[in-house]
Protein backbone atom coordinates (compact mmCIF):
# COMPACT_ATOMS: atom_id res chain seq x y z
CA UNK A 1 0.00 0.00 0.00
CA UNK A 2 1.47 3.34 -1.09
CA UNK A 3 0.64 5.56 1.90
CA UNK A 4 2.23 8.63 0.32
CA UNK A 5 -0.07 8.72 -2.70
CA UNK A 6 -3.08 8.23 -0.42
CA UNK A 7 -1.99 11.13 1.79
CA UNK A 8 -1.14 13.23 -1.27
CA UNK A 9 -4.68 12.99 -2.65
CA UNK A 10 -6.31 13.43 0.76
CA UNK A 11 -4.20 16.55 1.30
CA UNK A 12 -5.48 17.91 -1.99
CA UNK A 13 -9.07 17.09 -1.00
CA UNK A 14 -8.59 19.02 2.25
CA UNK A 15 -7.32 22.00 0.25
CA UNK A 16 -10.53 22.00 -1.77
CA UNK A 17 -12.69 21.45 1.32
CA UNK A 18 -11.09 24.40 3.09
CA UNK A 19 -11.57 26.65 0.07
CA UNK A 20 -15.28 25.79 -0.20
CA UNK A 21 -15.65 26.27 3.55
CA UNK A 22 -14.54 29.90 3.20
CA UNK A 23 -17.24 30.71 0.62
CA UNK A 24 -19.86 30.97 3.35
CA UNK A 25 -18.07 34.04 4.74
CA UNK A 26 -19.46 36.14 1.87
CA UNK A 27 -23.00 35.60 3.19
CA UNK A 28 -21.83 36.05 6.78
CA UNK A 29 -20.54 39.51 5.84
CA UNK A 30 -23.64 40.43 3.85
CA UNK A 31 -26.09 39.39 6.57
CA UNK A 32 -23.85 40.43 9.48
CA UNK A 33 -23.91 36.99 11.13
CA UNK A 34 -21.48 36.04 13.87
CA UNK A 35 -19.97 32.92 12.30
CA UNK A 36 -17.06 34.55 10.43
CA UNK A 37 -14.38 33.53 13.01
CA UNK A 38 -15.56 29.89 13.03
CA UNK A 39 -15.54 29.63 9.23
CA UNK A 40 -12.28 31.55 8.83
CA UNK A 41 -10.36 29.54 11.43
CA UNK A 42 -11.79 26.22 10.19
CA UNK A 43 -11.29 27.00 6.51
CA UNK A 44 -7.73 28.30 6.85
CA UNK A 45 -6.74 25.46 9.20
CA UNK A 46 -8.11 22.90 6.75
CA UNK A 47 -6.24 24.54 3.86
CA UNK A 48 -2.98 24.71 5.82
CA UNK A 49 -3.17 21.09 6.97
CA UNK A 50 -4.11 19.97 3.46
CA UNK A 51 -1.24 22.02 1.97
CA UNK A 52 1.30 20.57 4.41
CA UNK A 53 0.22 16.99 3.64
CA UNK A 54 0.09 17.66 -0.10
CA UNK A 55 3.53 19.30 -0.24
CA UNK A 56 5.14 16.74 2.09
CA UNK A 57 4.14 13.93 -0.28
CA UNK A 58 4.70 15.76 -3.58
CA UNK A 59 7.07 13.06 -4.88
CA UNK A 60 4.04 10.72 -4.96
CA UNK A 61 2.48 12.70 -7.81
CA UNK A 62 4.21 10.52 -10.39
CA UNK A 63 3.15 7.30 -8.69
CA UNK A 64 0.54 5.03 -10.27
CA UNK A 65 -2.61 4.59 -8.17
CA UNK A 66 -3.65 0.99 -7.63
CA UNK A 67 -7.26 -0.10 -7.33
CA UNK A 68 -6.85 -0.79 -3.61
CA UNK A 69 -5.46 2.67 -3.04
CA UNK A 70 -8.34 4.16 -5.02
CA UNK A 71 -10.92 2.52 -2.76
CA UNK A 72 -9.09 3.66 0.36
CA UNK A 73 -8.72 7.24 -0.90
CA UNK A 74 -12.43 7.53 -1.64
CA UNK A 75 -13.62 6.07 1.67
CA UNK A 76 -11.02 7.80 3.83
CA UNK A 77 -11.52 11.03 1.90
CA UNK A 78 -15.24 11.07 2.68
CA UNK A 79 -14.65 10.42 6.38
CA UNK A 80 -11.83 12.96 6.74
CA UNK A 81 -13.77 15.65 4.88
CA UNK A 82 -16.71 15.06 7.22
CA UNK A 83 -14.43 15.33 10.26
CA UNK A 84 -12.98 18.65 9.11
CA UNK A 85 -16.35 19.84 7.81
CA UNK A 86 -17.86 19.45 11.28
CA UNK A 87 -15.36 21.85 12.90
CA UNK A 88 -17.08 25.17 12.00
CA UNK A 89 -20.33 24.04 13.63
CA UNK A 90 -18.53 23.13 16.86
CA UNK A 91 -16.28 26.20 16.94
CA UNK A 92 -19.27 28.50 16.58
CA UNK A 93 -21.38 26.51 19.03
CA UNK A 94 -24.31 26.05 16.65
CA UNK A 95 -23.82 22.27 16.99
CA UNK A 96 -21.61 21.91 20.06
CA UNK A 97 -21.63 18.11 20.34
CA UNK A 98 -19.11 16.31 18.11
CA UNK A 99 -21.47 13.39 17.36
CA UNK A 100 -24.21 15.74 16.14
CA UNK A 101 -21.80 17.90 14.13
CA UNK A 102 -20.25 14.85 12.44
CA UNK A 103 -23.70 13.37 11.73
CA UNK A 104 -24.87 16.62 10.12
CA UNK A 105 -21.73 16.94 8.01
CA UNK A 106 -21.65 13.29 6.93
CA UNK A 107 -25.32 13.70 6.02
CA UNK A 108 -24.31 16.69 3.89
CA UNK A 109 -21.36 15.14 2.07
CA UNK A 110 -23.28 11.93 1.40
CA UNK A 111 -26.25 14.04 0.16
CA UNK A 112 -28.52 12.33 2.66
CA UNK A 113 -30.16 15.40 4.16
CA UNK A 114 -30.91 13.79 7.53
CA UNK A 115 -30.65 16.57 10.10
CA UNK A 116 -30.41 16.91 13.88
CA UNK A 117 -31.23 20.64 13.80
CA UNK A 118 -34.47 21.60 15.52
CA UNK A 119 -34.38 25.28 14.53
CA UNK A 120 -32.65 25.68 11.18
CA UNK A 121 -33.65 29.32 10.77
CA UNK A 122 -31.73 30.33 13.90
CA UNK A 123 -28.46 29.16 12.32
CA UNK A 124 -26.07 31.87 11.04
CA UNK A 125 -26.08 32.36 7.27
CA UNK A 126 -22.45 31.39 6.68
CA UNK A 127 -22.84 28.06 8.44
CA UNK A 128 -26.11 27.39 6.62
CA UNK A 129 -24.37 28.05 3.31
CA UNK A 130 -21.50 25.71 4.26
CA UNK A 131 -24.08 23.10 5.27
CA UNK A 132 -25.69 23.30 1.82
CA UNK A 133 -22.28 23.44 0.14
CA UNK A 134 -21.44 20.02 1.60
CA UNK A 135 -24.36 18.72 -0.47
CA UNK A 136 -23.07 20.30 -3.64
CA UNK A 137 -19.54 18.98 -3.11
CA UNK A 138 -20.78 15.49 -2.32
CA UNK A 139 -23.40 15.37 -5.05
CA UNK A 140 -21.19 14.72 -8.00
CA UNK A 141 -18.33 13.81 -5.71
CA UNK A 142 -15.35 15.86 -4.74
CA UNK A 143 -13.38 12.87 -5.98
CA UNK A 144 -14.61 13.53 -9.52
CA UNK A 145 -13.75 17.20 -9.09
CA UNK A 146 -10.25 16.14 -8.14
CA UNK A 147 -10.03 13.87 -11.17
CA UNK A 148 -10.96 16.80 -13.41
CA UNK A 149 -7.94 18.75 -12.20
CA UNK A 150 -5.57 15.90 -11.29
CA UNK A 151 -3.42 16.63 -14.36
CA UNK A 152 -1.79 19.41 -12.31
CA UNK A 153 -0.61 16.64 -9.99
CA UNK A 154 0.80 14.66 -12.90
CA UNK A 155 -1.16 11.49 -12.18
CA UNK A 156 -4.11 9.68 -13.72
CA UNK A 157 -7.45 9.14 -12.11
CA UNK A 158 -9.07 6.00 -13.51
CA UNK A 159 -8.80 4.09 -10.23
CA UNK A 160 -10.53 6.90 -8.36
CA UNK A 161 -13.24 7.12 -11.00
CA UNK A 162 -13.86 3.38 -10.69
CA UNK A 163 -14.10 3.57 -6.92
CA UNK A 164 -16.30 6.66 -6.91
CA UNK A 165 -18.75 5.41 -9.57
CA UNK A 166 -19.14 1.70 -8.82
CA UNK A 167 -22.33 1.20 -10.81
CA UNK A 168 -23.45 -1.50 -13.22
CA UNK A 169 -22.45 0.60 -16.22
CA UNK A 170 -19.77 3.27 -16.42
CA UNK A 171 -20.29 4.91 -19.80
CA UNK A 172 -17.44 7.33 -20.23
CA UNK A 173 -18.04 10.44 -22.27
CA UNK A 174 -14.40 10.73 -23.29
CA UNK A 175 -11.48 8.29 -23.47
CA UNK A 176 -9.66 10.29 -20.81
CA UNK A 177 -11.33 10.16 -17.42
CA UNK A 178 -10.26 13.73 -16.64
CA UNK A 179 -12.29 14.96 -19.60
CA UNK A 180 -15.22 12.83 -18.44
CA UNK A 181 -15.12 14.46 -15.02
CA UNK A 182 -14.96 17.95 -16.54
CA UNK A 183 -18.02 17.27 -18.68
CA UNK A 184 -19.98 15.82 -15.76
CA UNK A 185 -19.15 18.80 -13.57
CA UNK A 186 -20.03 21.16 -16.41
CA UNK A 187 -23.52 19.66 -16.62
CA UNK A 188 -23.76 19.77 -12.83
CA UNK A 189 -22.94 23.49 -12.75
CA UNK A 190 -25.36 24.25 -15.60
CA UNK A 191 -28.26 22.51 -13.83
CA UNK A 192 -27.43 24.29 -10.57
CA UNK A 193 -27.29 27.69 -12.26
CA UNK A 194 -30.53 27.21 -14.19
CA UNK A 195 -32.44 26.16 -11.11
CA UNK A 196 -31.06 29.05 -9.06
CA UNK A 197 -32.22 31.53 -11.72
CA UNK A 198 -35.72 30.02 -11.81
CA UNK A 199 -36.00 30.00 -8.02
CA UNK A 200 -34.95 33.66 -7.99
CA UNK A 201 -37.72 34.34 -10.51
CA UNK A 202 -40.11 32.50 -8.19
CA UNK A 203 -39.44 34.85 -5.28
CA UNK A 204 -36.54 33.26 -3.39
CA UNK A 205 -33.61 35.49 -2.48
CA UNK A 206 -30.13 34.66 -3.80
CA UNK A 207 -29.07 32.87 -0.62
CA UNK A 208 -32.10 30.57 -0.52
CA UNK A 209 -32.06 29.95 -4.27
CA UNK A 210 -28.42 28.82 -4.17
CA UNK A 211 -28.86 26.64 -1.08
CA UNK A 212 -31.96 24.93 -2.46
CA UNK A 213 -30.35 24.50 -5.89
CA UNK A 214 -27.38 22.81 -4.21
CA UNK A 215 -29.81 20.56 -2.34
CA UNK A 216 -31.86 19.71 -5.43
CA UNK A 217 -29.15 19.05 -8.02
CA UNK A 218 -27.14 17.08 -5.46
CA UNK A 219 -30.39 15.29 -4.47
CA UNK A 220 -29.50 16.19 -0.89
CA UNK A 221 -32.44 17.97 0.71
CA UNK A 222 -30.97 20.39 3.25
CA UNK A 223 -33.25 23.43 3.37
CA UNK A 224 -32.74 26.84 4.98
CA UNK A 225 -36.26 26.72 6.41
CA UNK A 226 -37.71 24.72 9.30
CA UNK A 227 -40.71 23.75 7.15
CA UNK A 228 -38.51 22.93 4.13
CA UNK A 229 -40.12 23.88 0.79
CA UNK A 230 -43.56 24.14 2.44
CA UNK A 231 -42.37 27.43 3.97
CA UNK A 232 -42.65 29.21 0.61
CA UNK A 233 -46.25 28.21 -0.19
CA UNK A 234 -45.41 28.62 -3.89
CA UNK A 235 -46.64 26.18 -6.55
CA UNK A 236 -44.12 27.69 -9.00
CA UNK A 237 -41.17 26.94 -6.70
CA UNK A 238 -42.47 23.43 -6.09
CA UNK A 239 -42.83 22.69 -9.81
CA UNK A 240 -39.33 24.03 -10.52
CA UNK A 241 -37.88 21.76 -7.84
CA UNK A 242 -39.94 18.80 -9.12
CA UNK A 243 -38.45 19.21 -12.61
CA UNK A 244 -34.88 19.51 -11.34
CA UNK A 245 -35.29 16.56 -8.96
CA UNK A 246 -36.27 14.45 -11.98
CA UNK A 247 -33.31 15.78 -13.99
CA UNK A 248 -30.89 15.22 -11.12
CA UNK A 249 -32.13 11.66 -10.73
CA UNK A 250 -31.41 11.00 -14.42
CA UNK A 251 -28.16 9.55 -15.74
CA UNK A 252 -25.90 12.54 -16.45
CA UNK A 253 -24.61 10.83 -19.59
CA UNK A 254 -28.06 11.34 -21.12
CA UNK A 255 -27.93 15.06 -20.28
CA UNK A 256 -24.57 15.25 -22.03
CA UNK A 257 -26.03 13.67 -25.18
CA UNK A 258 -29.06 15.98 -25.00
CA UNK A 259 -26.81 19.05 -24.83
CA UNK A 260 -25.26 17.84 -28.07
CA UNK A 261 -28.63 17.65 -29.81
CA UNK A 262 -29.45 14.00 -29.14
CA UNK A 263 -32.69 14.62 -27.23
CA UNK A 264 -34.07 11.21 -28.18
CA UNK A 265 -31.32 9.58 -26.11
CA UNK A 266 -33.60 9.80 -23.07
CA UNK A 267 -36.33 7.57 -24.43
CA UNK A 268 -33.86 5.30 -26.15
CA UNK A 269 -32.50 4.40 -22.75
CA UNK A 270 -34.34 1.53 -21.03
CA UNK A 271 -33.50 2.70 -17.52
CA UNK A 272 -34.81 6.22 -18.13
CA UNK A 273 -38.06 4.85 -19.57
CA UNK A 274 -38.46 2.58 -16.56
CA UNK A 275 -37.67 5.50 -14.22
CA UNK A 276 -40.01 7.94 -15.99
CA UNK A 277 -43.01 5.65 -16.31
CA UNK A 278 -42.59 4.37 -12.76
CA UNK A 279 -42.83 7.99 -11.56
CA UNK A 280 -45.92 8.59 -13.70
CA UNK A 281 -47.73 5.48 -12.45
CA UNK A 282 -46.99 6.09 -8.75
CA UNK A 283 -47.69 9.85 -8.88
CA UNK A 284 -51.00 9.43 -10.73
CA UNK A 285 -52.13 6.60 -8.43
CA UNK A 286 -51.49 8.59 -5.26
CA UNK A 287 -52.95 11.77 -6.78
CA UNK A 288 -56.18 9.96 -7.67
CA UNK A 289 -56.44 8.69 -4.10
CA UNK A 290 -55.93 12.20 -2.69
CA UNK A 291 -58.47 13.72 -5.09
CA UNK A 292 -61.23 11.17 -4.65
CA UNK A 293 -60.70 9.95 -1.07
CA UNK A 294 -59.37 13.10 0.59
CA UNK A 295 -61.49 15.53 -1.45
CA UNK A 296 -58.41 17.42 -2.61
CA UNK A 297 -58.37 19.88 -5.51
CA UNK A 298 -57.01 18.26 -8.68
CA UNK A 299 -53.96 20.52 -9.04
CA UNK A 300 -52.87 20.48 -5.38
CA UNK A 301 -53.46 16.72 -5.11
CA UNK A 302 -51.29 16.11 -8.16
CA UNK A 303 -48.60 18.56 -6.98
CA UNK A 304 -48.38 17.11 -3.47
CA UNK A 305 -48.23 13.59 -4.85
CA UNK A 306 -45.60 14.47 -7.46
CA UNK A 307 -43.39 16.40 -5.06
CA UNK A 308 -43.45 13.75 -2.32
CA UNK A 309 -42.93 10.77 -4.64
CA UNK A 310 -40.19 12.37 -6.74
CA UNK A 311 -38.45 13.77 -3.66
CA UNK A 312 -38.11 10.25 -2.25
CA UNK A 313 -37.38 8.41 -5.51
CA UNK A 314 -34.65 10.89 -6.44
CA UNK A 315 -33.38 10.66 -2.83
CA UNK A 316 -33.63 14.44 -2.46
CA UNK A 317 -35.72 14.53 0.70
CA UNK A 318 -37.35 17.96 0.47
CA UNK A 319 -40.85 18.10 1.97
CA UNK A 320 -44.03 20.09 1.37
CA UNK A 321 -46.53 17.89 3.23
CA UNK A 322 -46.60 15.12 5.81
CA UNK A 323 -47.41 12.18 3.54
CA UNK A 324 -47.79 9.85 6.54
CA UNK A 325 -50.94 11.76 7.52
CA UNK A 326 -52.74 10.94 4.25
CA UNK A 327 -53.67 7.39 5.30
CA UNK A 328 -52.10 4.61 7.44
CA UNK A 329 -51.07 2.51 4.44
CA UNK A 330 -48.92 5.34 3.06
CA UNK A 331 -46.29 4.50 5.68
CA UNK A 332 -45.79 1.13 3.96
CA UNK A 333 -46.02 2.65 0.48
CA UNK A 334 -43.35 5.25 1.19
CA UNK A 335 -41.15 2.71 2.97
CA UNK A 336 -41.06 0.75 -0.28
CA UNK A 337 -40.26 3.94 -2.21
CA UNK A 338 -37.36 4.59 0.17
CA UNK A 339 -35.75 1.40 -1.18
CA UNK A 340 -35.91 2.35 -4.87
CA UNK A 341 -33.67 5.26 -5.86
CA UNK A 342 -33.41 6.88 -9.29
CA UNK A 343 -30.99 6.25 -12.16
CA UNK A 344 -27.41 5.03 -12.23
CA UNK A 345 -24.97 7.76 -13.20
CA UNK A 346 -27.04 10.36 -11.31
CA UNK A 347 -26.52 12.06 -7.95
CA UNK A 348 -29.28 10.00 -6.31
CA UNK A 349 -28.84 7.17 -3.83
CA UNK A 350 -30.74 3.92 -3.30
CA UNK A 351 -30.66 0.61 -5.13
CA UNK A 352 -31.19 2.42 -8.46
CA UNK A 353 -33.78 1.80 -11.17
CA UNK A 354 -31.45 -0.17 -13.42
CA UNK A 355 -30.99 -2.86 -10.81
CA UNK A 356 -34.73 -3.04 -10.14
CA UNK A 357 -35.41 -3.23 -13.88
CA UNK A 358 -32.89 -6.03 -14.45
CA UNK A 359 -34.20 -8.01 -11.46
CA UNK A 360 -37.79 -7.57 -12.70
CA UNK A 361 -36.95 -8.62 -16.26
CA UNK A 362 -34.92 -11.59 -15.07
CA UNK A 363 -37.77 -12.76 -12.82
CA UNK A 364 -40.25 -12.64 -15.71
CA UNK A 365 -37.85 -14.42 -18.05
CA UNK A 366 -37.30 -17.13 -15.46
CA UNK A 367 -40.92 -18.15 -16.00
CA UNK A 368 -40.19 -18.58 -19.71
CA UNK A 369 -37.05 -20.57 -18.94
CA UNK A 370 -39.10 -22.96 -16.81
CA UNK A 371 -41.50 -23.52 -19.70
CA UNK A 372 -38.72 -23.69 -22.34
CA UNK A 373 -35.66 -25.03 -20.49
CA UNK A 374 -33.62 -25.49 -23.70
CA UNK A 375 -34.22 -21.98 -25.00
CA UNK A 376 -31.52 -19.31 -24.74
CA UNK A 377 -33.36 -16.39 -23.18
CA UNK A 378 -31.31 -13.39 -22.03
CA UNK A 379 -32.08 -10.17 -20.21
CA UNK A 380 -31.48 -7.16 -22.42
CA UNK A 381 -30.64 -3.56 -21.69
CA UNK A 382 -30.77 -1.10 -24.59
CA UNK A 383 -31.07 -4.05 -27.00
CA UNK A 384 -27.87 -5.63 -25.68
CA UNK A 385 -27.78 -8.87 -23.71
CA UNK A 386 -26.64 -8.53 -20.13
CA UNK A 387 -24.00 -11.15 -19.22
CA UNK A 388 -25.06 -13.64 -16.57
CA UNK A 389 -22.25 -12.59 -14.24
CA UNK A 390 -23.56 -8.99 -14.26
CA UNK A 391 -27.03 -10.23 -13.30
CA UNK A 392 -25.42 -12.24 -10.50
CA UNK A 393 -23.62 -9.13 -9.25
CA UNK A 394 -26.86 -7.14 -9.34
CA UNK A 395 -28.65 -9.87 -7.40
CA UNK A 396 -25.83 -9.97 -4.85
CA UNK A 397 -25.93 -6.18 -4.45
CA UNK A 398 -29.70 -6.09 -3.92
CA UNK A 399 -29.53 -8.98 -1.43
CA UNK A 400 -26.68 -7.33 0.48
CA UNK A 401 -28.57 -4.01 0.46
CA UNK A 402 -31.65 -5.66 1.97
CA UNK A 403 -29.55 -7.53 4.56
CA UNK A 404 -27.94 -4.26 5.68
CA UNK A 405 -31.38 -2.63 5.79
CA UNK A 406 -32.79 -5.45 7.93
CA UNK A 407 -29.76 -5.63 10.26
CA UNK A 408 -29.63 -1.85 10.60
CA UNK A 409 -33.36 -1.66 11.37
CA UNK A 410 -33.02 -4.34 14.05
CA UNK A 411 -30.06 -2.54 15.62
CA UNK A 412 -31.85 0.83 15.65
CA UNK A 413 -34.89 -0.85 17.26
CA UNK A 414 -32.61 -2.29 19.95
CA UNK A 415 -31.27 1.23 20.53
CA UNK A 416 -34.77 2.44 21.33
CA UNK A 417 -36.53 3.51 18.12
CA UNK A 418 -39.97 2.04 17.53
CA UNK A 419 -39.92 -0.32 14.58
CA UNK A 420 -41.49 2.00 11.96
CA UNK A 421 -39.07 4.79 12.83
CA UNK A 422 -36.13 2.35 12.88
CA UNK A 423 -36.92 0.96 9.44
CA UNK A 424 -37.62 4.40 8.02
CA UNK A 425 -34.39 5.87 9.41
CA UNK A 426 -32.20 3.06 8.06
CA UNK A 427 -33.92 3.01 4.66
CA UNK A 428 -33.61 6.81 4.39
CA UNK A 429 -29.94 6.89 5.40
CA UNK A 430 -28.93 3.87 3.32
CA UNK A 431 -30.71 5.40 0.31
CA UNK A 432 -29.27 8.88 1.11
CA UNK A 433 -32.80 10.31 1.22
CA UNK A 434 -33.04 12.03 4.62
CA UNK A 435 -36.60 12.01 5.96
CA UNK A 436 -37.74 8.56 6.99
CA UNK A 437 -40.89 7.52 8.82
CA UNK A 438 -42.36 8.05 12.27
CA UNK A 439 -40.07 10.00 14.59
CA UNK A 440 -37.61 10.57 11.72
CA UNK A 441 -40.32 11.42 9.16
CA UNK A 442 -40.86 14.53 6.99
CA UNK A 443 -42.05 16.70 9.90
CA UNK A 444 -39.43 15.42 12.37
CA UNK A 445 -35.65 15.00 12.47
CA UNK A 446 -32.88 12.81 13.89
CA UNK A 447 -32.11 14.85 17.00
CA UNK A 448 -33.70 12.34 19.40
CA UNK A 449 -31.85 9.34 17.95
CA UNK A 450 -29.40 8.00 20.61
CA UNK A 451 -25.79 9.03 20.07
CA UNK A 452 -24.75 5.46 19.23
CA UNK A 453 -27.57 5.33 16.69
CA UNK A 454 -26.23 8.49 15.03
CA UNK A 455 -22.85 6.84 14.52
CA UNK A 456 -24.53 3.74 13.12
CA UNK A 457 -26.60 5.86 10.73
CA UNK A 458 -23.52 7.90 9.74
CA UNK A 459 -21.80 4.66 8.71
CA UNK A 460 -24.93 3.56 6.86
CA UNK A 461 -25.00 6.89 4.99
CA UNK A 462 -21.41 6.31 3.86
CA UNK A 463 -22.25 2.76 2.79
CA UNK A 464 -25.16 4.01 0.71
CA UNK A 465 -23.29 6.91 -0.88
CA UNK A 466 -20.41 4.69 -2.02
CA UNK A 467 -22.70 1.79 -3.00
CA UNK A 468 -21.72 -0.68 -0.28
CA UNK A 469 -18.73 -2.45 -1.80
CA UNK A 470 -16.36 0.52 -1.83
CA UNK A 471 -16.59 0.68 1.97
CA UNK A 472 -17.12 -3.01 2.78
CA UNK A 473 -14.12 -4.13 0.74
CA UNK A 474 -11.87 -2.07 3.02
CA UNK A 475 -13.27 -3.91 6.05
CA UNK A 476 -12.38 -7.31 4.59
CA UNK A 477 -9.09 -8.90 5.80
CA UNK A 478 -8.10 -9.83 2.23
CA UNK A 479 -7.97 -6.13 1.29
CA UNK A 480 -5.02 -5.59 3.65
CA UNK A 481 -3.04 -8.66 2.57
CA UNK A 482 -0.07 -7.89 0.35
Amino acid sequence: MNIKIILHIIGFLLLLTGFFMLTGILFSIYYGSNDIPALLISGLSTIIIGLIIWRATKEARYTEISKREGYLIVTAGWIIMSLFGAVPFMLHGAIPKFTNAFFETMSGFTTTGASILTDIESMPYGLLFWRSMTHWIGGMGIILLSIAILPILGIGGMQLYTAEVPGVTKDKLHPRVQETAKRLWGIYVILTGLEAILLLAGGMNLFDSLCHSFGTVATGGFSTKNASIAAYQSPFIEYVIIVFMILSGTNFTLHYHALHGKFNSYFKDDEFKFYFFFIVIVVVSIALYLIFSNSRAVESGFRDSAFSVISILSSTGFATVNYEAWAPFFSLAFLLLLLFGASTGSTSGGIKMLRHMVMFKNSLLELKRLIHPQAVITVKYNDKSIPHDVISKISAFVLLYLIIFAAGSALMAVLGLEIKSAMGAVAACLGNIGPGLGSTGPVSNYNEVPWIGKWVLSFIMLLGRLELYTVLIILSPSFWKS
